[in-house]
């Protein structure tokens, strides 16, 4: 069943809560509960595939072909995987419906093994530095999968 949030207490689950157990912030189940109704292998036929409804050159764009050859044929991990690349990239925009619903918008990075707020602030060239990351995510758990927001 899906559960929805309310846009306060989603935006800070999405930067403090600890990952789920495959590693992935909680929020992807609610965004997949708007996108598709939480069906993981949904190809409806208008472009978008997947319970994250991925079109298919932003699939391959960012690297799922490695996965597979669509979002649909991808598990739930694997499409969230790419979704958090997208993310990076796109921000919540790339799903405009369903994060206007959600109350989501920026862009963000899903911690990985070994990140700091100081790599993370390298990695994407944050002006301000790990100051300004620890500014935009106060109390930030840097736990695997956790959602960072970036400036």
């Amino acid at each position: 069943m899906a559960h929805f949030l309310s846009a306060a207490v989603l935006a800070v689950s999405a930067v403090l809560a600890p990952a789920a157990a495959v590693g992935h912030a909680p929020v992807w189940d609610d965004v997949a509960a708007c996108e598709s109704g939480e069906v993981w292998d949904t190809n409806t036929g208008n472009g978008f595939y997947g319970g994250l409804q991925i079109w298919q050159s932003t699939w391959t764009e960012h690297g799922g072909a490695a996965y597979a050859p669509r979002p649909d044929l991808a598990s739930r991990d694997d499409q969230i995987t790419v979704a958090e690349d997208i993310l990076r990239d796109q921000g919540w925009e790339a799903w405009p419906d369903c994060s206007g619903q959600l109350g989501l918008s920026g862009r963000w990075h899903a911690v990985q093994p070994g990140d700091t707020l100081e790599s993370i602030a390298d990695r994407f060239q944050v002006p301000g530095g790990a100051q300004e990351l620890q500014s935009l995510n106060p109390g930030a758990d840097l736990t695997p999968g956790t959602l960072v927001r970036l400036p």
